[in-house]
């Protein structure tokens, strides 16, 4: 595999992390903004914090496992 499809296929892996993130937020506020009962609100608000954690952490973290090591 060269180099090219490699990189490729490692950003496009970084970009839907950031979109499954972001799916995770929006669906989380949807579940809570609909919510009546208190359970379903804080399942909401902790799937919103739980997407949002993701979206800091896992792109960040993967360009870190792949960085080219200095040589």
């Amino acid at each position: 595999m060269s180099d090219d499809v490699l990189a490729r296929r490692r950003w496009f892996a970084i970009v839907v992390s950031r979109l499954a993130g972001t799916a995770g937020a929006v669906f989380g506020l949807l579940l809570a903004g609909r919510a009546e009962a208190l359970i379903p609100k804080l399942l909401g608000i902790a799937i919103v914090l739980a997407a949002l954690l993701m979206i800091a952490t896992l792109p960040r973290a993967l360009a870190r496992r792949w960085r080219t090591p200095e040589s």
